[in-house]
Formats: C-alpha cells, structure tokens, sequence
C-alpha cells in the first residue's frame, strides 16, 4: 500500500506512520517537519497546507490518505489533490452536540452544527467540534471512499497533554492518592498504538463507514487499580473526595496544572468518556490493557524528564488530602 500520512511527525500520525512502515507499507509523511522526525524509513515532504500541494503528492498514485487536519480548507484542498485514495479521517469525539448520555454510538448521537471556515482555536476554543464535522463531511461527500474515526482521550507513550500521565506517575510514588469524583464514574482511553495500528488496517482494507476510536468504559477504581499494576502495584491507599467538595476546594476537571485527570463533573459528562466500543471492535479495532499502557507511559516519563504531565503537583494533593478529609 501506498500511504500518505498528512502529518506524521507527532503522537497520532507519528504512530500511524509507524505502524505503516512496520508492516511494509510505503509511507509518506507530509507536514512542515517542524514538529519532530518522521518515522524511519518513511518518506518526508514538506508541505505548510497553507500553501499549495507539492508535486510529490499532486502526481497521485497513492492508495491511501490518513489526516488528522482540524481546518476545513486544509481538509479540502487536501481531498482535492488525492480524491482517488481511500481517506481515513481522524476526527474527535467532540463532534457529538449531547455530552450526557452513556452508551452513544455514530448515528445515534446528534453532531454538533458544521462551521465551514478556519477558526483560531486561541480565540474560540468551542469551534474546535464544528469544524471538525465540517472536515468530516468534506472527506465523506468528496474523497472516492472513507473512513471517519472519531477517538476520545488518546493515551500512551508520547502524549502531549499530559492528562492519562499524570496516573502512572502518581501511583508509582505510593502513598495516599487524593482519587476525584465516584469510585463507580466510568470512564474510557485509548492507547495511541492500538488507534494507530486499527487506523491502518483501515486503510489496508479501504473499510468505510463512521466509526468512535474508543477503549472499553470501566469504573474509575478499575482504571486506576490497573494503572496501579502497571507501574508495580506500590500499595498506593485512595481516599475517593466527590466532585462537589473538590469543587469547592476549587479543583479543576480534566487537564490542567490545577486539574485531577480524569476527572469530569457529573452528569454534565456522562456520555463524553462511555461511548460503546463494540462496533469498532466488530470492525477491527484491538485494545491493549491498561496495565500495560500504565507501564509503557512510566518507562517512557523516565526517558523522557521534560514531558509533559498534567494536574496537580505533590504538595497540593497533601494540601487537599487534608482539607478533605478535617
């Protein structure tokens, strides 16, 4: 397979592309390269997709496109110089307009309205979904064949948020974890290898449809005793502190250097981190443990010291521990 990664050269699309050159494919990355490597053995050209198409690519003859692009007009001028491939889209859970109900599949969860046009994120982070189904319907109604994915929280090795991090780390340390929210509030991630490795069977096999790239719901306290075993099981103690008093202690969810991961109000929240995985499974997706994916980002923190790890540091988690608990 001929394949064109549009990026190529951080967390997603470098997986992707990976994946692609490990199974023997003939991969082309095509970003500024500004960011980071390609993978070896992958193919390199540069292209800012602001500007026009590189004849690289204009040539054709590519059996597949995987992009990650969030702005419509890249998305477009991008379908229309490969419109013969098979797409793979990698869109985002964030296109679905209802963040309340569990169990949602595509289909059945109403998207949020299309917004057609470039938005800077700085300065309207909400237009981050809609455009996003704008790219969608762009790949769906113009490319020969596609495939829409649309993954949650992405996980692993290389993570640029920060967000799933920050668990291993902590629950290596032992000791008293401050652990948000209810012990029974589901949650669900993905590990970047297992979306990575599923996009490009995708694209292997040219599968169309809309499909939600999502790991299996399961209970905070599960999640967080299988990270536990992942980085050694060192007897970590949680004291489980609801989301009313964290709020009041003013915690903030989700990311951030304020943030406990993970952590999403609810019912506000109930649907964004339990979407049903099985049709994807049905369609080829395999998931990893999350032990396993616990390990793997640890050893990868202790590689790397300056990456990113979101949420709270050590001495505001004892602050909190005790404020919670007097």
């Amino acid at each position: 397979m001929r394949l064109v990664v549009l990026g190529g050269t951080v967390f997603l699309s470098h997986a992707v592309a990976a994946d692609a050159v490990a199974r023997g494919h003939e991969v082309t990355c095509a970003c500024r390269g500004t960011s980071g490597s390609v993978p070896e053995g992958a193919r390199l050209v540069t292209w800012d997709r602001d500007q026009p198409v590189p004849a690289e690519l204009a040539e054709g003859g590519f059996d597949a496109v995987v992009d990650v692009a969030r702005h419509p007009s890249r998305v477009r001028s991008a379908v229309a110089a490969l419109p013969d491939a098979h797409w793979v889209f990698v869109s985002t859970v964030n296109v679905y307009a209802d963040d309340t109900t569990p169990g949602g599949t595509p289909g059945t969860i109403p998207l949020r309205d299309p917004i057609t046009e470039d938005v800077d994120l700085a300065e309207d982070p909400e237009a981050y979904g809609g455009m996003k189904v704008a790219c969608e319907r762009i790949v769906l109604d113009e490319a020969a064949s596609a495939t829409v994915v649309r993954p949650g929280l992405i996980v692993g090795p290389g993570d640029p948020t920060g967000r799933f991090s920050y668990w291993p780390r902590r629950l290596a340390r032992g000791g008293n974890v401050l652990a948000p929210g209810s012990p029974d509030d589901l949650m669900q991630v993905i590990d970047v290898r297992d979306l990575a490795a599923w996009i490009v069977t995708l694209a292997e096999n040219r599968t169309e449809g809309v499909y939600d790239g999502v790991g299996e719901p399961m209970e905070m306290w599960r999640m967080l005793g299988e990270c536990a075993a992942g980085v050694g099981d060192t007897g970590a103690a949680y004291t489980w502190v609801g989301q009313d008093r964290l709020t009041e202690l003013d915690v903030e969810p989700w990311m951030g250097p304020e943030s406990i991961p993970l952590w999403l109000p609810r019912p506000d929240y109930d649907g964004l981190p339990t979407h049903d995985v099985e049709p994807s499974l049905s369609a080829g997706l395999e998931l990893r443990s999350i032990a396993e994916t616990s390990r793997d980002t640890l050893a990868w923190l202790e590689e790397q010291p300056d990456a990113p790890v979101s949420g709270i540091s050590a001495e505001r988690e004892a602050e909190l521990l005790r404020l919670a608990t007097t």
